[in-house]
Order: C-alpha cells, then sequence, then structure tokens
C-alpha cells in the first residue's frame, strides 16, 4: 500500500506573526488580529522555518480538498491583516431616489422604489461601512466578514415583483480589492 501525501506551504511575511494553538490559528499583522479555529478538518498544521505547513496523510477526496482550502483562508487572512479588503458599491436609482444610512451595526435603506418602511442590512464582524454620496465603501480585515456584509446590502436593495428590465434602481459591488 502507497502513502499519499498531500502538502501545502504558506510562506509568512515577516511584519506578520502566526500562532497556531493545536488548530486554531491566528494571525496578528498592522491592521489588526484574526482568529480562525480549523478543528473540524482532519489536517495536520505546523509551524516550520518555511511557514505554516498543511498535511493530509492518505486523504479521501474531502480531506484532500481541503488542504488548498485552509490555505486560501489561511492566505486572506494574511492579506487582511497586512492590506485589508475594500469592497465598493453603488447606490443606483431611476424613479425614487433613495437614501441610505449607517446606524449602529446597521444600514438603513430608505425609500427603495417608494417603500415606506426601511429595508435593514446587516453589518458583520469589525466591518466598517461609509456612505459617501451615491458610493457605499466596506472596509475590512476579515475578507468573509466584508463580503457578507457587501451581500447582505445588496439582497437588501434588491427589486422584487417588477420588471427588472425597467426597474433598475439597486446597490450593486463594482469594486473589490
Amino acid at each position: 500500500m502507497t502513502l499519499e501525501i498531500i502538502e501545502r506551504t504558506i510562506q509568512i511575511p515577516k511584519d506578520v506573526q502566526l500562532n497556531l494553538d493545536d488548530k486554531k490559528v491566528t494571525v496578528i499583522g498592522s491592521k489588526g488580529k484574526i482568529i480562525r479555529d480549523f478543528k473540524h478538518t482532519k489536517l495536520d498544521l505546523s509551524v516550520d522555518p518555511e511557514g505554516l505547513r498543511i498535511r493530509a496523510v492518505n486523504p479521501r477526496k474531502l480531506e484532500a480538498a481541503l488542504v488548498s482550502t485552509v490555505e486560501a483562508h489561511i492566505s486572506n487572512m494574511i492579506k487582511g491583516v497586512t492590506q485589508g479588503y475594500t469592497y465598493k458599491m453603488k447606490i443606483v436609482f431611476v424613479h425614487f431616489p433613495m437614501s441610505v444610512k449607517v446606524i449602529g451595526k446597521e444600514v438603513h435603506i430608505e425609500n427603495f422604489v417608494g417603500e415606506r418602511k426601511a429595508r435593514i442590512a446587516n453589518i458583520i464582524g469589525d466591518t466598517k461601512v461609509a456612505v459617501k454620496q451615491d458610493d457605499i465603501i466596506i472596509e475590512g480585515i476579515d475578507k468573509d466578514d466584508v463580503g457578507q456584509t457587501a451581500g447582505n446590502i445588496h439582497q437588501r436593495g434588491k427589486v422584487h415583483n417588477k420588471d427588472l428590465r425597467k426597474f433598475l434602481d439597486g446597490i450593486y459591488v463594482y469594486s473589490r480589492e
């Protein structure tokens, strides 16, 4: 019987501190700190002088795929604490002037297609949302939180039960950095 080993190594930049406690990865950089737990995986995680090593010994199909997934998550964490993530969204309205306000951990979309009640989208995690004229700028260090917040705003600013060719109103992502 042959022993198959799937292994990936992530280089850790000098300005990033990576701590590994069991399968709990903590990444600390100039922008902040992200903690993520990978206990649900059957992978071996270890820190070497080369970087963080992710291994699966004799993996099944799911475990083999998880090696690349965990590598991508940790790379996103490293990029987040060094550069951060920014999504830019455009507020588009044709029929009724829409207004967007950030109140606490919620984004209130008012007068959307003439509706009286405001639509409310949740802000996830430590994501910062700013409204500047007809742009919404979403910034944060966790890619999942920033993307989910943009998705929440997009979903809440979507036209229902109308002809989408005529009612182009909504809030759309136009830039991801």
